[in-house]
């Protein structure tokens, strides 16, 4: 019978495992440098939490666990399946921090930068690059009310890039107020902006005449066209403020939002490359609770986007009571790993030694722990009749040499060694 990992879930061998810590790493050691601390939270949250109404479609892809110790008749009074669960796995990193700074406000700074990571779960239908559990990593600044906080974010994201290698990638650019505000001038009813941003947003996948005709269908009539499809045409030349919020709305509104936008931009692409930052009037992002700003990481190999985030000044409160500024980026870890050049990081010395019955432990262990203790990276490595395929099989790993010990060798110093490359 044929095992293999549960579908939508992955096993990662040694040499992939490494891979994906290395670039954690580098993303780690960035954020880190520009200020951003590490946090931990749960892989589950009560069930409550999750379904906050915080979540959007996510919250029906979320992986729910029973309650302990149901009965037959518990099972069979539930009104629905959500009744018998009081738990579930995380489906995003941001939920989960805004619990956990309701939960540790008190002893964190008034402006707190996270740096959070790990696996996340979603019930979707696997398919080539969408899996059931993946990694998120994220970096969050809660409690800065200005646009300092995503000026911050995004020079933090570019250096991460950076140092990772990847090219050709630009951030694109929204607001949510702008929007509105646009939808607004069409004559669209307010009580109906995040249907027409949902349609927006699929633009990509159905083109602009598929956007208007679906808005003519679920739409009440007397909406102005010609308005939305100025805006699915294409984004005005630079970042131009009244060329913005004309094309947006034309409002007062508008006006005033497109320069603030103007501005902390300007701060961004003036210490970035020319390009690497552009206005997307149709950039939507999926989750209702983005209040003003929102961004996304687009590169020319991918379907969908490296990454994305914005401001959710609203999102904490559920949890809190009060309102705490909010900003934040996630990486796509998993679609970042297909973009990426091999990394050139420093690593031990990575070497085996080969022994057979007659080198028993304690002649053994003391060789190897010294080799450890001098910056070497050690695997053990029984003698076999294929010493060929042993090798090969090393070289592959990424060991550089190979050393026999036997009962007469004396110290790891009278090692004779065997180069694999």
């Amino acid at each position: 019978m044929a095992v293999s990992s549960a579908r939508g879930m992955r096993d990662f061998l040694p040499r992939d495992k490494e891979h994906r810590d290395q670039v954690l790493g580098s993303i780690e050691t960035t954020y880190h440098r520009h200020g951003f601390e590490s946090i931990e939270t749960p892989a589950m949250e009560d069930f409550d939490t999750l379904h906050s109404g915080l979540g959007g479609d996510n919250e029906k892809l979320s992986f729910h666990v029973h309650k302990r110790g149901l009965s037959t008749e518990d099972i069979q009074a539930a009104s629905s399946p959500d009744d018998l669960s009081d738990l579930g796995l995380r489906f995003d990193l941001t939920v989960p921090l805004a619990r956990f700074y309701a939960t540790n406000h008190g002893a964190l700074p008034t402006v707190f930068r996270s740096f959070h990571t790990g696996p996340v779960w979603r019930a979707e239908r696997p398919q080539k690059g969408r899996y059931r559990q993946f990694v998120q990593a994220d970096i969050d600044t809660l409690g800065e009310p200005s646009t300092l906080a995503e000026v911050e974010i995004l020079l933090a994201t570019a250096d991460a890039l950076d140092r990772l290698g990847v090219e050709g990638w630009n951030f694109r650019i929204n607001d949510r107020r702008l929007l509105s505000e646009v939808l607004g001038a069409a004559g669209i009813d307010p009580a109906d902006h995040p249907l027409a941003m949902i349609v927006i947003d699929k633009l990509d996948k159905i083109g602009v005449e598929g956007v208007l005709g679906e808005l003519a269908e679920r739409l009440a009539p007397g909406w102005s066209r010609p308005r939305i499809e100025a805006i699915l045409g294409g984004s005005p030349e630079g970042f131009d403020a009244d060329g913005i919020a004309t094309m947006m709305g034309d409002t007062p509104t508008s006006h005033a939002v497109a320069h603030e936008l103007v501005n902390w931009v300007s701060q961004v692409s003036t210490l970035l490359d020319a390009g690497v930052v552009v206005f997307d009037p149709t950039l939507v992002r999926g989750m209702g609770y983005y209040t003003s700003s929102i961004f996304e990481i687009s590169h020319p190999e991918l379907a969908g986007s490296l990454g994305g985030g914005g401001r959710y000044d609203e999102m904490i409160s559920r949890f809190l009571g009060r309102d705490v500024p909010a900003v934040g980026m996630s990486l796509g870890f998993e679609r970042l790993l297909e973009v990426i050049p091999p990394l050139e990081v420093e690593s031990l010395d990575k070497v085996a030694l080969t022994y057979d019955g007659e080198a028993p432990s304690p002649h053994l262990m003391p060789i190897k722990m010294h080799l450890v203790s001098t910056g070497h990276q050690v695997r053990l490595v029984p003698q076999s009749r294929n010493m060929r395929a042993v090798f090969e099989r090393l070289a592959l790993d990424g060991f550089s040499r190979v050393a026999e010990v036997s009962s007469e060798t004396a110290n790891a110093e009278s090692l004779h060694w065997r180069d694999l490359e």
